[in-house]
């Protein structure tokens, strides 16, 4: 007897990204990745929320949350902090995981990180093979191999 499970397709990764080098970064590690999913790009912190609110442009997206939210810290119109704030604050997003990305390993800024509910804190690493690398890994663990909750999204 055998038993098999179905399982849906990966869901996909949410870059919050304004930096185009690092943007560029961290696609080209996603493309290299096992990660098979949709990589959603946001470049400023109300475009990040627009698409986890399923508001403006995002309003009739397919239902479901990405498996992990790569959240830069500095970003235009919205930071990092509140982005997070807000997803922390909303019942059907709090489950979700988040990796903040940083250039810069401030420890107030880390414990500003992880006191508003960040998963993870990762210094962007300098040099494209191990900036790949820590991607790779990030995407490994955090879209393939963790499990998340199931919530249905709903609007605010």
């Amino acid at each position: 007897m055998s038993l098999s499970i179905a399982t849906p397709g990966p869901k996909p990764i949410l870059v919050v990204e304004d930096d185009p080098n690092d943007l560029e970064f961290i696609l080209l590690a996603l493309d290299h990745a096992e990660f098979l999913g949709e990589v959603v790009v946001a470049r400023d912190g109300v475009a990040a929320l627009d698409y986890l609110c399923r508001k403006g442009l995002h309003e009739r997206r397919d239902e479901g949350n990405p498996s992990v939210v790569l959240l830069d810290v500095r970003l235009p119109k919205v930071d990092g902090y509140e982005v997070l704030r807000v997803m922390r604050s909303e019942a059907t997003l709090k489950a979700v995981p988040v990796v903040m990305m940083t250039s810069l390993a401030e420890p107030q800024d880390m414990d500003r990180g992880y006191e508003s509910g960040a998963n993870a804190y990762v210094v962007k690493p300098i040099g494209l093979q191990q900036f790949h690398a820590t991607v790779q890994k990030l995407t490994k663990f955090w879209a393939q191999l963790n499990i998340s909750p199931s919530v249905k999204p709903t609007r605010l």
